[in-house]
């Protein structure tokens, strides 16, 4: 288990993290959502103990952690990774050799399954490709948290799906902590589980993604119809164009009246409402 209590992370005058708060159970994939320097690479440092809070409280299984005492569970993986310029399959089994439980069997069936050719060096490898082998290194030490930051950054749509196909099958194998940052909600919803979003360094929802898909809605017609409908609803987002509104819902679903229509709102959407929104 993970957790953070009134965690700050202060460079200067900027707060890079906020008194951020938060406790993620043993099992379950997080998608951590944020925009560019939003605090997301931050708050992964600090909990993998790679930088060290300016006040406040991280805890991993329940044991503190800092740049002194950084926790032997948990994984980090930065976007842009680099390896040893060994050879694939060289990785492969130096990292087998410093994690007992390291799945060899996981990490061979992936490199075959995607062709990632142990016998070619890391530095030869297409930007996708490295990334590949890294997270497969990643998952196959069997961390009981692994953190990966931004790690599709820079792949084709082909090598993401690949991607989301090596991250489901290994959490289905071996069920532990996995947090994602990344851009691309709509794509890494296919897996995750929980969203975690982050603004200004703060926590700013942190949610099951059926959850949000039951909560997240748009109401659409007349603005006189519409706007008498907000009363008391969470409405995170709202255009008006003429004699027509449309209003972005987070909140219990409501029955409209004739005239308004109701349509699902993507995660995306509800992303770019909620940070870029009047949200409470």
């Amino acid at each position: 288990m993970i957790k953070l209590d009134g965690v700050t992370k202060r460079y200067g005058q900027i707060n890079a993290v906020d008194d951020f708060s938060l406790t993620m159970p043993d099992d379950g994939v997080y998608c951590l959502l944020g925009r560019n320097g939003a605090g997301k690479t931050t708050l992964m440092k600090l909990i993998a103990g790679h930088i060290g809070a300016t006040s406040g409280r991280i805890e991993v299984d329940g044991a503190a952690v800092s740049i002194a005492r950084m926790p032997e569970d948990v994984m980090y993986i930065e976007a842009g990774s680099s390896q040893l310029n060994m050879k694939v399959g060289d990785l492969f089994k130096a990292a087998a050799s410093l994690r007992p439980n390291f799945d060899e069997a996981f990490a061979a069936d992936m490199a075959q399954r995607f062709e990632l050719g142990l016998d070619k060096r890391f530095s030869k490898l297409s930007l996708g490709m490295k990334t590949m082998v890294t997270t497969t290194i990643a998952l196959a030490n069997n961390a009981k948290a692994v953190l990966l930051d931004e790690p599709t950054l820079g792949l084709d749509a082909i090598m993401r799906a690949q991607f989301n196909t090596l991250l489901f099958e290994s959490y289905q194998a071996h069920p532990r902590l996995i947090v994602i940052s990344t851009h691309l909600i709509d794509e890494i919803a296919k897996v995750a589980q929980r969203l975690i979003v982050i603004d200004g360094g703060r926590l700013l929802l942190e949610a099951g993604i059926d959850d949000i898909d039951e909560r997240a809605y748009t109401l659409s017609g007349p603005t006189e119809t519409v706007k008498p409908l907000l009363a008391g609803l969470n409405c995170i987002g709202q255009t008006v164009m003429g004699a027509v509104m449309a209003a972005q819902i987070f909140d219990k679903r409501i029955t409209p009246p004739t005239g308004v229509t109701v349509t699902n709102m993507d995660l995306q959407d509800f992303f770019i409402n909620l940070v870029g929104g009047n949200h409470e």
